[in-house]
């Protein structure tokens, strides 16, 4: 008799099972090539661009975490982000939403538009928006929700039911980086293809650099797999590992990352210097009410503004802030925060960066596992002394 294990249970023993050897853990296979029997007996390990076995445990956990039938993890986010768009060819047309990764703005606007890939950002709030724009080009509606840094919630099923009124061909993608599989799976609400930069959540532990794409689609995987052999970007033995190891406290670090944060969200409303406190979990968050019911908690990602909106401004608080590491990243163990006007957006002009929310005085604060008396802590002191010469 098979069970159907649940969701945490899954993230411990889901995809691969223990070899003959015994071995609790997935082995590392850091490993180049493999030796063949003869030339008509090969193995299905020849070389390691191709296939690795712990590369392919990790592949299957991660399917199994979106309910999915394929993935593919690949080097890093970006990476992944990039092997979805080489599905597209000259001519091709992607509707991007407007508040988007900085990264995948720049894959947009300086790598493909140069091979003749159209591309329109639109605001995805509305799904008729979305669907007043598709025209016979278009082959992709690309999604990012929560979107970063201002935590724009989508509905997904809206969307994809309506886009796939419209046109069922076209491939509804969504970044799935700040929910991660724990909080939210698109596929179930109705989108294609899901990306992650695994470099974040699902790693957990700020040690490791990759990306990730799941799908079911069978025509679909079989191409991505063709082009991320072609390619070459693909994920290493260890850094494999490394994920799978991450994956296994996957749910309780997003279950105290996300009361973490909701703690720190109140907080922050009550300070009188910030204009704007961004959280999907206030009732009068623009999204609140499809968040509650997409997701299974309001996600660990609170950015503010305040109400000197200038660089100068984030400058003086961020040289109070303690307990927090300033970095590019998120989803780590340990909170951090970012400056993306000059960070993760900095590629975006002045004029684009504030269409979308993102004001020279906005930070985006990544919310760890610590106590979070002491997170509170370190912002008030940092609210405080500010303005200390």
């Amino acid at each position: 008799m098979k069970l159907k294990k649940k969701e945490e249970t899954q993230m411990i023993h889901g995809g691969w099972k223990p070899e003959s050897n015994h071995s609790i853990m997935q082995p590392i296979y850091q490993t180049s090539s493999y030796y063949q029997d003869s030339l008509t007996d090969r193995s299905d390990y020849f070389y390691t661009r191709f296939t690795n076995p712990t590369r392919d445990a990790l592949d299957q956990r991660l399917a199994t975490l979106e309910n999915a039938k394929h993935a593919f993890s690949v080097a890093s986010g970006v990476a992944a982000i990039d092997l979805i768009f080489r599905l597209l060819h000259k001519g091709d047309k992607v509707l991007c939403t407007k508040d988007v990764y900085g990264g995948t703005h720049t894959l947009l606007t300086d790598v493909y538009a140069k091979v003749g890939i159209k591309f329109e950002f639109v605001d995805c709030i509305a799904a008729d928006k979305i669907c007043d724009k598709i025209c016979d080009k278009t082959k992709m509606v690309w999604l990012e929700t929560p979107s970063n840094p201002t935590l724009k919630i989508l509905d997904l099923k809206a969307i994809s039911r309506k886009i796939k009124a419209k046109n069922p061909e076209i491939m509804v993608v969504v970044d799935n980086t700040f929910a991660s599989p724990y909080l939210q799976k698109p596929l179930e609400l109705g989108c294609d293809i899901v990306m992650h930069s695994v470099s974040k959540y699902l790693g957990g532990h700020s040690d490791v650099i990759m990306g990730a794409v799941v799908l079911n689609d069978d025509r679909i995987a079989d191409e991505l797999k063709k082009i991320r052999n072609v390619a070459g970007n693909m994920s290493a033995p260890f850094d494999c590992f490394l994920v799978l190891r991450g994956i296994m406290t996957l749910h309780l670090r997003m279950e105290r990352q996300c009361e973490n944060t909701e703690k720190v969200a109140k907080y922050l409303k009550t300070r009188p210097e910030l204009a704007k406190v961004y959280w999907p979990g206030f009732k009068d968050h623009n999204g609140h009410d499809i968040a509650k019911k997409q997701m299974k908690h309001f996600g660990a990602v609170t950015s503010v503004v305040f109400n000197d909106d200038s660089v100068l401004t984030a400058q003086k608080f961020l040289s109070k802030l303690k307990l927090f590491h300033l970095a590019f990243s998120l989803g780590g163990a340990e909170s951090m925060v970012n400056h993306p006007a000059s960070m993760s957006h900095s590629a975006m002009d002045k004029l684009t960066r504030e269409s979308i929310g993102v004001n020279d005085s906005l930070l985006r604060l990544s919310i760890g596992i610590e106590h979070s008396d002491d997170i509170i802590e370190a912002l008030e002191y940092a609210f405080t002394h500010m303005n200390d010469e």
